[in-house]
Parts: C-alpha cells; structure tokens; sequence
C-alpha cells in the first residue's frame, strides 16, 4: 500500500516520550524514497501515454501516485523536522556535548547540525553582555536563591567556584554552592538538588 512506510517513521517518532531522540531510520528513510521514485517513474510514463495517445482513463491513477507522492514528501519533512527539534531541545538540556547514547543515535549529518547549532548558540551568547558574553543555557527557571545544597550522584573529581575555591566532588557528598555554577551539573547528572 502506498505511504505505509513513511507513515510508520512518524509513527516510530510519535511512540518516543519527549526528549527522546530515537535512532535514525535510514533504512526505513531509503525505503520511502525509492518508492516516491518509482511513483514519480510510474506518473511520468502515464503522463506521456495520456499525452500521446489522448488517454483520460490515467488521470485518476496519476491523481493518486501524485497525492501520495505529496504525502510521502510530508511524512519525511516531518520526520526530519521533528527530529531537528528534539536535537535542538538536547542542546538546552545537556548543553554542549551530549551524552554517547544520545549521540549513538544520530546520523552523521544530525551530528554535523548540531556542532554548528552548537557553535552559532556559542557565538550568540558571546555577542551578548558587552564584552563578557550572557550564558543563555543557565537557569532555566528563575532561582528563588542564588546558593542552593546539592548532593553528588557520581564522583566528578575537582570543582573550582568564582572566588577560587576548589570543591571535590565525590560520590554522596552534601555542598552548598552558587545555583548557577551547579545547574550544567545538575542537567548532566552529576549532582541533584536537594529540597529541605
């Protein structure tokens, strides 16, 4: 059946929650564009043969294959699109590099978008501030305090804070710290905020 396959590449997107990039179908993307090629053989020959030989019966089917050659063109904008989102939306979350597994399942050219994604946000965030630059990627939600008690999940090993204070972050350990040096960490797992 027509369009089968590039409803299932959204379908596949659909059953992924939120913030989830699945692995890149390439198989499933050549599939849809072999069969919007062959569609587009198919009309191009009945067109020729409605054309010549003044066949008007062809039309509906050309009607069809177009329409459904429109739908897979949609289906793969779709796909492609939603994906570019959800990479852009990880850029935010994990901030300039991105956990293996998540990379893992990127194709070559995602990888290649979101390392100039990632250098145009840099150059932005630069332009802003005056001559020191604005990190757009910190607090994600307004801070109700500027220092806040957080526990390490894993060891991080040493972590300098404005004033030149070196904290060693290891496994369990309890600190106290600025809300704006910790919330990279925070996003990227390495500590949790602890709520008294």
């Amino acid at each position: 059946m027509f369009c089968e396959k590039a409803v299932e590449l959204i379908r596949e997107l659909h059953r992924m929650t939120d913030g989830q990039l699945p692995a890149f179908n390439e198989d499933g993307l050549r599939q849809v564009l072999q069969e919007m090629e062959a569609l587009y053989e198919q009309n191009q020959a009945d067109v020729n043969e409605a054309k010549a030989e003044g066949r008007a019966e062809l039309i509906p089917s050309i009607k069809l294959r177009h329409c459904c050659l429109l739908r897979n063109q949609r289906c793969l904008t779709a796909y492609l699109y939603d994906r570019l989102l959800r990479m852009r939306a990880l850029r935010w979350e994990y901030g300039s590099v991105l956990p293996a597994n998540v990379r893992f399942h990127m194709c070559a050219e995602e990888v290649q978008w979101f390392s100039q994604y990632k250098k145009s946000l840099a150059s932005f965030m630069r332009s802003l501030g005056g001559g020191e630059g604005l990190d757009l990627t910190q607090d994600m939600k307004p801070p109700k305090s500027l220092y806040i008690e957080v526990r390490c999940l894993k060891d991080h090993g040493e972590f300098e804070i404005d004033d030149g204070t070196v904290i060693l972050l290891k496994k369990n350990s309890q600190h106290f710290l600025p809300r704006w040096k910790c919330e990279q960490l925070i996003r990227q797992g390495v500590l949790e905020h602890v709520v008294s």
